[in-house]
């Protein structure tokens, strides 16, 4: 890259890096981890060369003007290459509250971005600074924001969601899609689109990291009295002549001996592990990084020895005395990582 064409770089990629940048920092809880986003990042600009082959096909078998294909294919096409990936975080529980969803959703635009930034400059090193202006403040942070929304909507209709459907997912590509289509359509001015983006994108994040906040400490304490109330009634040998002890009762006539046995040990140390990641998300709040330490590592591993010798039978058997929502998934996959 010759030094003429470096500034040109510097603003097409700094607005959007600023901007997640600045979505890190706010994040209070230090819930997800900057490898993390490095990750979704890079992901997110193969995802950028892929849609680039996948497009230039695409362009090559239909006829259809380009300007036509940047309005009404290319939005659907480029939100759901970009959209899967954040798909596969939500249902593998890497992404447990929308402060999350809306970082890496951020940061798998801003990796797109960037490419489709860089390719531009390749193609047209002569653009002038108002061309860059543009797309980085303009179509950089669109691509970052339209997959922060279709993140933060997908999570949270599927934890609305009784049943982990993909349809829960269809509300939240419908919108970037069609953000990002209009985006490209420059109804007014391509000024006037990015200082839309502008205007509206940060108080809309701001609001989705407000109302997670609330969100993550109502969960905290209602979840940390539950597991602690959980946890004392098994220490305290009581467990038989309580509802739960009586519903495991009823088990006996369904599952073997050692079975119900290991139902019993599952519960405890899945609460037991419950309360420590709840414990760790309360001291990073305070700003204190708590390391997981050899034994609880070792607990985690034997948590899935158990759901192995459980089986599913047994663990939705079981699931009705566990908090097994998808932030309490998320906070184990947390804690063991």
């Amino acid at each position: 890259m010759t030094a003429q064409m470096l500034v040109p770089a510097l603003v097409g990629l700094l607005p959007v890096l600023s901007f997640l940048g600045a979505l890190l920092y706010l994040d209070s809880y230090k819930l997800v981890k900057l490898r993390d986003v490095v990750a979704v990042v890079a992901c997110g600009a193969f995802i950028a060369g892929l849609s680039y082959a996948m497009n230039g096909q695409a362009l090559n078998l239909v006829e259809i003007e380009f300007r036509v294909f940047s309005r009404y294919v290319a939005p659907v096409s480029e939100e759901l290459l970009k959209g899967l990936l954040i798909l596969a975080l939500i249902r593998a529980h890497r992404i447990g509250f929308l402060v999350d969803a809306a970082i890496l959703g951020f940061g798998v635009g801003t990796g797109f971005a960037m490419v489709e930034n860089l390719y531009y400059l390749h193609l047209f090193p002569n653009a002038g600074m108002g061309t860059w202006i543009l797309r980085g403040f303009g179509t950089a942070i669109m691509h970052g924001g339209a997959t922060a929304v279709f993140a933060v909507m997908g999570l949270a209709l599927h934890e609305r969601s009784k049943r982990a459907a993909l349809r829960a997912f269809v509300p939240g590509l419908a919108v970037a899609a069609v953000v990002h289509s209009a985006f490209n359509h420059f109804f007014l001015s391509p000024l006037i689109s990015t200082l839309g983006i502008i205007v509206v994108l940060p108080p809309l994040l701001y609001a989705v990291f407000e109302r997670s906040e609330r969100t993550v400490g109502d969960w905290l304490g209602k979840g940390f009295d539950a597991d602690a109330e959980m946890l004392a009634l098994i220490n305290s040998g009581r467990l038989s002549g309580s509802p739960v002890g009586r519903y495991l009762h009823t088990l006996k006539d369904k599952f073997k001996g050692p079975v119900v046995a290991d139902l019993l040990c599952y519960l405890r140390l899945h609460t037991e592990l419950a309360l420590r990641a709840k414990g760790i998300l309360m001291m990073r709040e305070s700003g204190f990084e708590v390391p997981v330490d050899e034994a609880t590592r070792e607990r985690f591993a034997e948590l899935r020895y158990l759901e192995d010798s459980i089986g599913r039978t047994g663990r939705l058997a079981i699931q009705p005395m566990l908090h097994m929502s998808h932030k309490d998934l998320w906070q184990l996959y947390m804690l063991g990582k």
